[in-house]
C-alpha cells in the first residue's frame, strides 16, 4: 500500500477528527478569499470614491486575516497531531521512518487543502455579493454588487495556502521527530495533578484587577495620565494581564478548594464536577486568561469602532454645514455651477457672503489651541451675514457684536472660550477686542473630491458698522453658499464644480460630500474589517475551547464509564458536564465583559455624551458577543456528552 493510499484511508476512517481540521481550513479560505475578492471586485471598486485608500485598507486587512489564519490553522494542526500520537507510534513501531510519516501527513494536508481551497473559493465567491452589499450599506451607497470570482483573488488564495501547506508539513515533521516512541503510546495517559492555591496570591489578583480598574477611571484630564501617560498605560496593562492570570490560576482555584471543604461538598454531584475542575485548573489557566483578555480586546475594539462610525456622520455635519461653498467665480461660471446642481440636486437655499482678507499673522497661539489647522490670514465678516447663515442653516445662535469687538469662529478641536483681555490687530492698525471663541464654521475646511483638505480659514465676526467703514479701504472677497437636496450623493457634481472653481488660481472650495465620502468610506472600511477580525477571533476562541474540551472529553471517557457502572444516570451526567463547562465558559466571559466595560465607559461613553444611541451600540456589541459565547457553550456541552458516551454505545 502506498503512502497516498494510506493517507486516503486514514481520512475516511477518522472522518470526524479530519472534519474538524477540514472545517478550520475551509473557514480560513472563505475569510481570506472574501477579503481578497472584495479588493478586486469591479462593482465594489467602481462604487468607491477613494479607490487607493480602499485597496490599501483591504490589503492590510487581508494580511492581518492571513496571519490570524496561519496562527489558527497551526494551532488546529498541533491539536490534530496530538490526537494522533498513538497512531503515529504504531506506524513507527511497524518500521515506518519519521520522514515517511511526515510525507503521509503531507498528502493528508494536501488532500484537505485542495478540498478546502476549492470549497472556500466557491463559498467565498457566493458570499462576496452579501458582504459587498453590507459594505455598500455601511457606506450608504446604493450600487448593485454582483457575484464575483476575480482571477487575482483566486490565484492569491491558492498561493497563500500552498505556502501554508509547506508550513504545516514542516510543523508536522518536527512534531513527529520531537516525541519519543514511549511518549507516543502514553500521550493520553498524562493527567494534571491537583494544585495547591495561595490565599495571598488569590487576594493579590483581585487587588491588581481593582487597581487597574481604578486607574482607568482616572483617565481623561487627570495629571496622572497627562504627565505620565506611557508609564501609567504600561503599568495598568501589566496589572490587568497579571491580575487576570492570577485570578484564574489562584483565585478560582482557591475558590474551588474552599467549595470542596464545605459540608455539602458530598451532596448531589458537587464532588464530581468540582474535583474535575480542581484537577484541570492548572492546564486551563492560560486558556482562561487568553480568552478573557481577547474577549475584552474584541468587545472594546468593535464597540469603539462602531461608536466612531456612528459619530463620524454627525461630526462631518457639524464641521461641514455648507453643502457647497466656494469663492465667487465670474457670472458665466456661477450659472454653469447652478445648472449642474439643479440637474441632479435641486438648490434649496443660496446665500452670498462678503468678507475682507487681512495680512498674515504668524503667531496665532493666543487665539487657537491648534493654530496649525487654520490659515495665517484672517477673514473679517459682519455679524449680519453670520446671522443670515444661521437662518439659512437653521442651526446655531445669532450674535450681537459691539463696536471694536470681535468673535472668533473655530472648528470642533477648539473649545468655546470667553475672553476678558485679548486683542488682535489687523489691516495695519485696526485693533479688535476678542470677546469669545465659538464653534461655528462659517467657511468650512477647504476640500477636493480626492479627499485632501487644507487649513480652515481663520474667521473674525465684527460689527456691521466697523465692517462698513473698512470695506471702502480694502479689497472684498465674496463666497457662495449653497444648500442642496440629498448632498450625500453629490460626488459627481462636486468633481465638476471643483474643476470649474479651481480653474482660478487661489480660489477657495469646500464641499460637504467630499469629506462625507472620505470619512464614511474610511470608517465603514475600518468597521467592516474590525467586525471581520472579531468574527475570526470569536471563531478561533470557540475552536480553541472546542479542541480543549474534545481532548479532555476523550481523556475522561473512562472516568465517566466508571460513573455509569456505579449507577450515575445520563441525566445526572449531563448536569455534571453542564456545570463543569459553565465554569470553563462563564468566568472568562464575565471578566472579559468587565474589562471591556471599564475601557469603553471611561474612554468612550464619558467622552461622547451627546450621542443618544451610544449605550445601545455598546450593549448591542456585548449582547452579540454573549449570544455567540452561549452558542459555543451549548454546542460544547452536546459534543462533550457525545464523546464520553461513544465508548459505551459500541
Amino acid at each position: 500500500m502506498s503512502l497516498i493510499d494510506l493517507s486516503w484511508r486514514n481520512m475516511k476512517r477518522n472522518f470526524r477528527l479530519y472534519t474538524i481540521y477540514f472545517i478550520s481550513m475551509l473557514v480560513g479560505v472563505v475569510i481570506y478569499f472574501t477579503f481578497s475578492g472584495l479588493m478586486y471586485n469591479k462593482d465594489v471598486v467602481a462604487a468607491i470614491q477613494n479607490k487607493e485608500n480602499y485597496q490599501t485598507v483591504i490589503l492590510i486587512a487581508s494580511v492581518i486575516v492571513f496571519l490570524f489564519i496561519v496562527f489558527f490553522i497551526l494551532y488546529a494542526n498541533s491539536f490534530f497531531m496530538k490526537q494522533r500520537k498513538k497512531e503515529f507510534g504504531m506506524y513507527l513501531l511497524y518500521g515506518m521512518k519519521e520522514r515517511q510519516v511526515a510525507t503521509m501527513v503531507f498528502f493528508e494536508t494536501l488532500f484537505l487543502s485542495a478540498f478546502a481551497v476549492a470549497g472556500g473559493i466557491l463559498i467565498g465567491g457566493l458570499l462576496s455579493k452579501f458582504f459587498g452589499m453590507v459594505l455598500m450599506n455601511l457606506m450608504h451607497y446604493n450600487d448593485d454588487i454582483s457575484f464575483a470570482f476575480p482571477l487575482k483573488a483566486i490565484l492569491s488564495t491558492i498561493l497563500i495556502f500552498v505556502l501554508l501547506i509547506v508550513i504545516i508539513t514542516i510543523q508536522s515533521y518536527f512534531n513527529v521527530r520531537r516525541v519519543q516512541l514511549v511518549e507516543l503510546f502514553h500521550a493520553k495517559e498524562k493527567m494534571d495533578k491537583p494544585f495547591k492555591f495561595s490565599f495571598i496570591l488569590a487576594i493579590l489578583s483581585i487587588l491588581l484587577i481593582a487597581g487597574s480598574y481604578y486607574t482607568i477611571t482616572l483617565s481623561g484630564h487627570t495629571e496622572l495620565w497627562s504627565e505620565h501617560f506611557n508609564l501609567v498605560l504600561i503599568a495598568t496593562t501589566a496589572a490587568l494581564i497579571i491580575g487576570t492570570y492570577l485570578f484564574f490560576r489562584q483565585f478560582s482555584g482557591w475558590l474551588l478548594q474552599k467549595m470542596s471543604e464545605r459540608k455539602n461538598y458530598l451532596l448531589g454531584n458537587k464532588m464530581l464536577w468540582i474535583s474535575s475542575l480542581r484537577f484541570s485548573i492548572r492546564g486551563n489557566t492560560i486558556n482562561f486568561t487568553f480568552n478573557s483578555l481577547i474577549s475584552a480586546v474584541v468587545i472594546f475594539g468593535v464597540g469603539f469602532i462602531a461608536v466612531d462610525y456612528a459619530v463620524k456622520a454627525d461630526v462631518v455635519k457639524k464641521e461641514f454645514p455648507n453643502h457647497f461653498v466656494f469663492s465667487t467665480p465670474n457670472e458665466n461660471a456661477l450659472t454653469e455651477v447652478e445648472e449642474i446642481l439643479n440637474d441632479a440636486h435641486p438648490i434649496l437655499a443660496h446665500e452670498t457672503i462678503t468678507g475682507i482678507q487681512t495680512e498674515k499673522i504668524t503667531d496665532r497661539t493666543p487665539f487657537y489651541s491648534y493654530p496649525q489647522y487654520y490659515t495665517e490670514e484672517f477673514y473679517l465678516f459682519p455679524e449680519s451675514q453670520l446671522n443670515a447663515i444661521v437662518d439659512l442653516r437653521g442651526v446655531g445662535d445669532k450674535v450681537n457684536v459691539e463696536e471694536n469687538e470681535a468673535i472668533l469662529l473655530t472648528r470642533g478641536i477648539d473649545d468655546p472660550t470667553k475672553y476678558s483681555d485679548l486683542t488682535i490687530t489687523v489691516l495695519g492698525d485696526q485693533a479688535f477686542e476678542v470677546t469669545e471663541k465659538i464653534r461655528y464654521p462659517l467657511l468650512s475646511i477647504p476640500t477636493n473630491p480626492g479627499g485632501d483638505t487644507g487649513p480652515q480659514p481663520s474667521v473674525l465676526v465684527i460689527s456691521d458698522e466697523v465692517f462698513d467703514s473698512l470695506k471702502e479701504k480694502n479689497v472684498l472677497s465674496s463666497y457662495e453658499i449653497y444648500q442642496i437636496d440629498d448632498p450625500n450623493t453629490s460626488n459627481e457634481e462636486s468633481r465638476k464644480i471643483h474643476k470649474i472653481i479651481t480653474g482660478t488660481e487661489g480660489a477657495y472650495y469646500s464641499a460637504y460630500v467630499d469629506e462625507y465620502s472620505t470619512n464614511t468610506e474610511s470608517s465603514s472600511l475600518v468597521l467592516f474589517s474590525v467586525a471581520f477580525f472579531a468574527v475570526i477571533a470569536l471563531f478561533a476562541l470557540g475552536s480553541v475551547i472546542y479542541f480543549k474540551q474534545l481532548r479532555e472529553a476523550t481523556e475522561e471517557k473512562e472516568h465517566y464509564a466508571i460513573l455509569r457502572k456505579i449507577g450515575v444516570e445520563d441525566k445526572e451526567l449531563k448536569k455534571i458536564i453542564r456545570k463543569q463547562l459553565l465554569f470553563v465558559f462563564l468566568p472568562p466571559l464575565l471578566l472579559g465583559l468587565a474589562h471591556s466595560w471599564f475601557l469603553l465607559y471611561y474612554t468612550v461613553i464619558q467622552v461622547i455624551q451627546d450621542l443618544p444611541s451610544l449605550t445601545t451600540i455598546i450593549f448591542s456589541v456585548m449582547g452579540l458577543y454573549v449570544l455567540t459565547y452561549f452558542i459555543f457553550y451549548i454546542s460544547s456541552t452536546s459534543i462533550y456528552y457525545k464523546i464520553i458516551n461513544e465508548k459505551n454505545t459500541r
